[in-house]
């Protein structure tokens, strides 16, 4: 719940609302499909949502094309619009709960793909000012769900639009586990961006929960990065947990792994728990708060911290 809640779907309309004078000493908070989002309290501010909709083909050459977004289109809406046109590069992204919008802001990614690989611009308006601003990719300081909006400008701009750059001959990622296990499963032996976006919904559908029916905000922690030398200690300690070898000699973890080590996958508390099928997923079967999820986010974090001496980061906006 909040004090004020505006959708706006148009420039403009947002341009009006920054520059209210009546408005302008209220806390804002932004919002696209708020899938990411836990409300602790009731907010005494203003809920922005933003629903500026369309998708556009902006230019193309013999290799790429450039695809301009409204930062209010759902995200697997714009996957789907590439997938049937035969644009690759977020097919691996499909499926993903949210808005455009939100997209750059924490650089999703999935199955070996991050948004920023396919990123190629953002639109943006300074809260204080009203201004429209351009953003390229090396603006934006993408990092592993991060970008520069959850730091150095966080609260300072609201995305617009997002235009991206997709390629007319697919280079395909495939060596993700559970995608490469699926598309076996699935008998797939003619590769295509339809079939590696089919292959991914079939995993998240039954992977992760609907929000729809089930709430949730899909994975609630990210996965913690550590050093190679910390991960060979932990080796030590525990032989089968897995790494994924990044740049710079570190190596990332899988906070599910972690999670389910713990005992935490599958187990309820009242009205919420850890979902059964993916323990990175917390749950609220119907009457549980924002409270309630966050003391368990918070009891999930301490015992990690206890046995793997790992902190594990929430992805999820906690707004209180």
């Amino acid at each position: 719940q909040a004090r004020y809640y505006v959708r706006i779907d148009n420039v403009q309309c947002l341009h009006n609302l920054l520059l209210n004078e009546e408005l302008k000493t209220l806390p804002r908070l932004i919002l696209g499909g708020g899938s990411n989002s836990l409300f602790l309290n009731y907010f005494r501010g203003i809920v922005i949502h933003m629903a500026i909709d369309g998708i556009v083909t902006i230019r193309e050459d013999q290799a790429h094309v450039w695809v301009k977004s409204g930062a209010g289109v759902n995200w697997h809406t714009l996957v789907m619009y590439c997938v049937e046109n035969g644009y690759a590069g977020i097919e691996n992204l499909s499926l993903i709960p949210g808005t455009v919008g939100a997209a750059p802001i924490q650089n999703i990614g999935a199955y070996g793909v991050t948004l920023s690989e396919a990123f190629e611009s953002l639109e943006a308006m300074e809260i204080h000012s009203g201004e429209v601003h351009t953003f390229s990719k090396e603006d934006c300081a993408f990092g592993y769900r991060d970008s520069i909006f959850k730091n150095t400008l966080k609260e300072q701009y609201i995305i617009l639009s997002v235009t991206l750059r997709l390629q007319k001959k697919p280079t395909f990622r495939t060596t993700y586990g559970a995608l490469q296990s699926t598309l076996q499963t699935m008998n797939i032996r003619k590769l295509s961006i339809k079939a590696i976006s089919n292959a991914v919904i079939y995993i998240r559908q039954n992977k992760l929960p609907d929000p729809a029916l089930l709430g949730n905000a899909g994975s609630f922690f990210k996965n913690p990065i550590i050093t190679q030398q910390q991960f060979e200690q932990l080796q030590h300690k525990h032989p089968n947990i897995p790494g994924h070898t990044q740049p710079e000699g570190h190596v990332k973890v899988p906070a599910a792994w972690l999670i389910e080590q713990c005992g935490w996958k599958g187990k309820k508390r009242g009205a919420i728990g850890v979902y059964q099928q993916h323990a990175l997923v917390l749950v609220n079967y119907g009457g549980g708060t924002g409270q309630d999820i966050y003391q368990l986010a918070r009891d999930i974090q301490r015992s990690v911290k206890d046995r793997f001496n790992i902190d594990i980061i929430p992805e999820v906006q906690v707004i209180s």
